[in-house]
């Protein structure tokens, strides 16, 4: 990462930033945690912006990659190149929103990712400019408060939202560089944080700021740093009723915000003697404009804190319901959801202290997968697995995975990556889960239909160690392939393939490249079964042709005695069919 500092807002600049400011994040997340309280107090705010940013990164980063850019740093007195390898601000700035849009998590991080979509709409609208100055910098600042505002049905002051207008408003007066209106935007946001606990009863009643707002005063910190080579000094957040120390500092503000009621939507709720929602339900859309202004007023009938990001084709939808299904339904209507999030809101938020329900208590044992698709996730689901959707091409990161394992709330958690390419993420994400306290177990599956055959065996019952001996078993013996289409010509283990041909893939290497679907995929699963086998697992995606199945079907049943198949619809998984032979 580039330390000196940058003199214009260029792609470098936009990558030191992004670096900078996940750094800074890092560093602040538990205190931001400790003072989340609005809108509910759930203690994840610092977790979820970090976890935005970071997808933010790990696009801007792809970017930079593709284009093979040398990554010594200039001088900060050179004049920007006008011209060169590298990407331009444009490419820079769009992976930046892109993966913000695509990572987003929790209302903050939402309200996060809109932001940075504001900024790029404005830099990027300068075509194949190499750079900015200070007034396009103010500009962006402009419009990203502006579009953040726009995103959020029912906008409150005394939230993130107050600190980004107030952002802009210090920097609209500045005539400098960018490093001048970086500074002016910081110190303008830094004292609007200080402001909100008068505006907001829930923070004032807690001796808190906002902790989004606590947020993006830190990012701007790492904007100033950018520009200037120095990082102001760290955030002054009050804590008046608050204790000393991480989690009983946290615990006691949020007890403190759900004791005496949530201020908004929250405190409504309560003085007209309502439960507040009970689920946060996000997930990523593909809808056309128009279907998501409908889309808007329906979920807004439906909770509270909603928030619908994005533009051309993909949205990210943030809402707080009642019925999660209702939710989702609504999304299927509008376009195509996917990568769908469900929390229930657990032990020690304002959802369940004070409202006459007794906390939620952890199980003792639960199951964590890594699924491609709508359909496997449903299965999975059903079969009392907590699972997190992975969209094709745009694995989890190890964030989103140990989300995933507190998300389950359990003591002893098996974790099943179900792709040979998340197993060190895995790892990771387990590693971290343990350091929490979670006792973790993290079964390598290589495919989604070995961890359909280590669910098949999961008994809770059984002690922890036989039971994840009996599950690894299971993935261990259960053979797996796919068949899909080559996306380009490449060298294979069987050969040339052309783009649009038909792949077979057995156990991660092509075994078979040919062009009919349903050909291929009885030559795969001939292959497995001269191998023997007792049940044949079939997952149809949606792009599937739709008499596969049924050929398949029939071969096995034709010249294969005592073979059983088993057939699933998981929905937009990548693949056109996975196949286990157990």
């Amino acid at each position: 990462m580039a330390q000196v500092p940058q003199r214009f807002f260029d792609a470098l600049a936009v990558r030191t930033w992004c670096g900078l400011s996940l750094r800074a994040l890092g560093r602040a997340r538990e205190e931001i945690d400790a003072i989340n309280v609005y809108p509910v107090a759930d203690g994840d705010t610092g977790t979820n912006l970090y976890l935005t940013l970071e997808s933010a990164v790990a696009a801007v980063e792809a970017v930079f990659a593709a284009h093979e850019v040398d990554e010594s740093p200039r001088d900060a007195a050179e004049a920007p190149p006008d011209a060169g390898d590298g990407p331009s601000l444009a490419d820079a700035v769009g992976a930046m929103a892109h993966g913000a849009l695509i990572g987003a998590r929790g209302n903050s991080g939402t309200i996060l990712a809109q932001l940075l979509r504001g900024m790029a709409q404005v830099l990027a609208a300068r075509g194949d400019s190499a750079h900015t100055e200070g007034p396009g910098l103010r500009l962006a600042l402009r419009h990203a408060a502006a579009s953040a505002r726009q995103a959020v049905a029912h906008p409150v002051e005394g939230t993130v939202l107050t600190v980004a207008s107030a952002a802009a408003d210090a920097a609209d007066g500045v005539e400098g560089d960018c490093a001048e209106v970086a500074r002016a935007a910081y110190e303008g946001a830094r004292a609007a944080l200080a402001a909100t606990p008068g505006q907001l009863p829930a923070l004032e009643r807690a001796g808190v700021v906002d902790a989004g707002g606590h947020g993006l005063v830190t990012v701007l910190a790492a904007l100033v740093e950018t520009f200037t080579g120095r990082a102001p000094g760290p955030v002054a957040v009050p804590h008046a009723r608050v204790a000393h120390g991480g989690e009983d500092r946290a615990g006691a503000a949020r007890a403190c915000a759900a004791a005496e009621g949530h201020g908004t939507q929250q405190e409504r709720a309560t003085d007209e003697g309502e439960r507040p929602p009970a689920f946060e339900v996000i997930y990523l859309l593909e809808a056309e404009d128009a279907a998501v202004a409908r889309l808007r007023p329906r979920l807004d009938a439906l909770g509270d804190s909603l928030v619908v990001v994005g533009g051309d084709g993909l949205w990210n939808v943030h809402v707080h319901v009642d019925d999660a299904g209702a939710a989702v339904e609504a999304g299927v209507e509008a376009g195509r959801p996917y990568r769908i999030r469900i929390t229930h809101f657990g032990h020690g938020d304002a959802h369940t202290t004070g409202t006459g329900r007794p906390p939620r208590e952890r199980t003792q044992r639960a199951v964590v997968a890594v699924v491609p698709g709508e359909g496997l996730a449903a299965l999975y689901a059903e079969a009392g697995a907590t699972t997190l959707l992975a969209r094709p091409g745009e694995p989890p990161a190890s964030g989103e995975l140990v989300q995933a394992v507190r998300r389950a709330h359990a003591r002893e958690v098996v974790l099943l990556p179900n792709d040979a390419e998340l197993r060190h993420t895995a790892a990771a994400a387990a590693e971290q889960a343990r350091a929490g306290g979670i006792r973790v177990a993290l079964i390598p599956t290589r495919s989604a239909v070995q961890g359909i055959a280590a669910l098949a065996v999961h008994e809770p019952e059984r002690r922890f160690d036989e039971d994840v001996v009996a599950m690894t078993s299971a993935a261990g013996a259960t053979r797996h392939a796919e068949v899909t289409v080559a996306e380009r010509q490449s060298w294979t283990t069987a050969g040339i393939c052309q783009a649009g041909d038909v792949l077979g893939l057995i156990d991660g290497d092509v075994a078979v490249i040919g062009a009919d679907v349903a050909q291929v995929a009885a030559t795969v699963l001939d292959r497995m079964l001269s191998a023997g086998g007792e049940l044949v697992t079939l997952v149809l995606g949606d792009e599937a042709p739709p008499d596969v199945a049924d050929h398949l079907e029939a071969r096995v049943r034709e010249a294969y005695l005592a073979v059983d198949t088993v057939v699933y619809r998981g929905g937009r998984q990548g693949a056109l069919l996975l196949v286990g032979v157990e």
